[in-house]
């Protein structure tokens, strides 16, 4: 098969049924979907950005609008037996750009007008409310007859931690909301929400207390993501060429694939392991340019976690590549969002993931993957020249005056590198501190390969 006759990557595709049409690869989870469409609860999923949660609620909207009209060929055609139904999906994504509660409420009226409308629906005009219509339009259905999807809800919150007056009146609508659909839940046939984090105060968790939260589930560790059987069965031709591309065999592309970009668990058990979906499709897009790390650029610096580290540390940077041990109910609960620690949004983000399940129900947490810890040392770096930037500090540079300098010339930019770090924040106390943090700015600045030290929280990958 020639490059041409290969199916095209769904790079950015989160329509599913467009991307069926148009006959992309599309990994299928339907088996999955099925199992949980077939059931009437209502589901709550949290992952990282770019993992493909706004394509799954497209692919349960498809289902239960058209029924298999763009499942031909999947798992779930011969499974799936139920009718179609009435389906409103809203994305709360399409209202993260305002600076006043009326703002949000404009834009929120907006995105149910456009969801309806996509939906060929009709919301009732009665209040200016938006979920004073969204309460009355769904008060108004016969008994399990409507779908509600809603993805990634946390989004208006999250863009605003740092505005507790519009942060709270935001949240007093949005329990509004939730309370109205918990009041009205014999209408829905379905219910699926998605989002990055599991903040109490929301008002989510409290509002819609019968929610079922799947994000640990070991039955679920794979919905999202690429299984290593996954990668070699819909993607062979890809790997293929990259192989040819970088002049190497295919079985040297999946395991620098492996090391690079798969390592994240979202299992309890840690019985499952998947890839960056938003990693495999960009490098398998452009193999000739390597394995680059498209986790930071795209995806690795998330609002709920650059607006929660404007007012806290992360920890010290001496320990960045140590595992860490949680335990699973401080990992599955939900919290206030000042009592939430930075390693739960460190996982919720995707930087930590769960390695092993440890006795007495804990886990070990660690990087996932190489693309990550590379990421995570970025940030540290980041932090510790809060002011200034990588560049300023002359770090880019270093390697090359460390290779044709002389020693009082590499000194001196050691120097320069060490006075850029916050030293409020990042004392450096002594001849270790001071070795970690050179270490984690010449990381960061993708001068030095990670340090072997974290193999011991992986039990799938050596970094």
């Amino acid at each position: 098969m020639g490059n041409c006759d290969m199916l095209p990557l769904p790079l950015g595709r989160s329509v599913f049924s467009s991307l069926r049409q148009a006959k992309f690869i599309y990994v299928d989870k339907t088996e999955m979907i099925c199992r949980l469409a077939k059931d009437g609860a209502r589901f709550f999923l949290a992952r990282p950005r770019r993992f493909g949660k706004s394509l799954l609620l497209s692919t349960f909207e498809s289902l239960f609008r058209y029924g298999l009209r763009d499942f031909k060929g999947l798992a779930i055609e011969k499974l799936w037996k139920d009718k179609t139904y009435k389906v409103l999906h809203l994305d709360f994504s399409m209202t993260l750009d305002f600076q006043s509660i009326e703002e949000f409420l404009e834009l929120f009226d907006r995105m149910l007008d456009r969801s309806a409308r996509n939906s060929g629906l009709e919301i009732p005009q009665r209040s200016t409310d938006p979920v004073d219509r969204l309460a009355s339009f769904i008060s108004m259905q016969d008994s399990n007859t409507l779908v509600l999807l809603i993805d990634e809800y946390d989004t208006p919150l999250t863009a605003n931690l740092d505005n507790p007056v519009l942060f709270s009146q935001v949240r007093r609508y949005l329990t509004l909301l939730y309370s109205s659909i918990k009041a009205y839940e014999g209408c829905l046939r379905f219910f699926f929400m998605t989002g990055i984090t599991k903040i109490s105060n929301t008002g989510i968790f409290s509002a819609f207390n019968n929610l079922q939260d799947i994000s640990l589930r070991s039955a679920y560790g794979t919905l999202l993501g690429y299984t290593d059987e996954e990668i070699r069965r819909f993607f062979p031709q890809h790997v293929k060429r990259a192989a040819r591309e970088l002049r190497t065999d295919p079985e040297d592309i999946l395991r620098q694939l492996k090391e690079t970009y798969d390592g994240f668990s979202f299992d309890e058990r840690a019985a499952t392991h998947v890839y960056s979906p938003w990693s495999i499709l960009n490098f398998l897009n452009c193999p000739e340019q390597g394995f680059k790390n498209y986790w930071y650029a795209s995806s690795g610096q998330p609002t709920v976690l650059m607006k929660y580290l404007e007012n806290h540390a992360l920890e010290n940077p001496v320990s960045f590549d140590q595992p860490i041990v949680m335990s699973v109910e401080d990992l599955d609960a939900s919290r206030q969002y000042d009592e939430i620690s930075v390693e739960s949004l460190l996982t919720q983000c995707g930087y930590f993931t769960i390695r092993e399940r440890l006795d007495g129900g804990f886990l070990l947490l660690g990087y996932p993957n190489r693309e990550v810890a590379m990421s995570m040392a970025r940030l540290y770096a980041n932090r510790l020249i809060q002011k200034g930037s990588l560049l300023e500090s002359g770090v880019f540079s270093l390697a090359r005056t460390m290779a044709h300098a002389p020693a009082d010339a590499v000194i001196d930019h050691f120097n320069r590198a060490l006075n850029a770090i916050v030293y409020q924040r990042y004392p450096i106390t002594d001849e270790a501190s001071c070795r970690a943090y050179l270490q984690v700015l010449m990381i960061g600045a993708s001068l030095l390969p990670m340090s072997t030290r974290n193999k011991v929280c992986s039990k799938h990958h050596n970094f």
